[in-house]
């Protein structure tokens, strides 16, 4: 779907069944986004039968809690996270939405898991592809949401809010990531070094001088 104007006999936003579908190893991109969409797909053959997988999911930057010392973004979509990553109970929940002009869609509603992961967003330069990875750290969230009816993570970038989503802006970062609690920025520079596609790693050494730098230094190296 590239317009929720033009659903043809949808009858509602299938939300639900792309949660179900990420949850059996589907790749899913919103709004036609095809690239993170492959990259979901990718890391999820990449975890498949990993003992112990937190899980796997497309994920979006919602929104920013500027807090002092309690920075983090907060991580959603109207629908489709991937319950691989859910942490306790899910529930099903039928609310409105106003996009679509259709019925209230149904969706899985949870928060996800604690800990380490990594993010990740491919972007298109027009003469080469460029994956950024960014370390992050999945924290609680402090309240809850009620009227915030999908499924959510809560997390910090690394090295903080500021330098990661600064570092992030600059290497061109999406809104959209394909996200995983079971991959690390190494494995995936591993596999963009096998792909000859150039990767920047936003990790608690980067710091703005060193990685402007290297998008230079890459911009010289990469060039065709």
């Amino acid at each position: 779907m590239t317009h929720f104007g033009d659903l043809g006999s949808l009858k509602q936003l299938p939300g639900l069944a792309i949660q179900r579908l990420m949850e059996k190893g589907y790749g899913f991109g919103a709004e036609g986004d095809w690239k993170t969409a492959a990259m979901v797909r990718l890391m999820k053959i990449m975890t498949q039968g990993m003992k112990d997988a937190k899980g796997t999911s497309f994920m979006e930057d919602y929104t920013y809690n500027l807090a002092p010392g309690k920075e983090g973004i907060l991580q959603a979509h109207m629908l489709e996270v991937c319950p691989t990553v859910a942490d306790g109970k899910i529930s099903i929940k039928e609310q409105p939405l106003s996009m679509g002009d259709r019925e209230d869609p149904a969706r899985l509603v949870f928060t996800s898991k604690t800990g380490p992961a990594v993010a990740v967003s491919l972007i298109d330069l027009g003469d080469r592809f460029r994956l950024i990875i960014n370390d992050v750290n999945c924290k609680k969230v402090e309240k809850p949401m009620p009227k915030l009816p999908v499924a959510t993570a809560f997390w910090t970038p690394e090295p903080n809010l500021r330098t990661g989503a600064e570092a992030w802006i600059l290497a061109g970062g999406a809104h959209h990531t394909a996200f995983s609690y079971d991959l690390t920025s190494e494995q995936m520079g591993d596999w963009a070094a096998c792909m000859g596609i150039e990767a920047v790693f936003i990790d608690k050494d980067t710091t703005i001088r060193q990685f402007r730098n290297e998008l230079l230094w890459n911009s010289v190296a990469y060039r065709k």
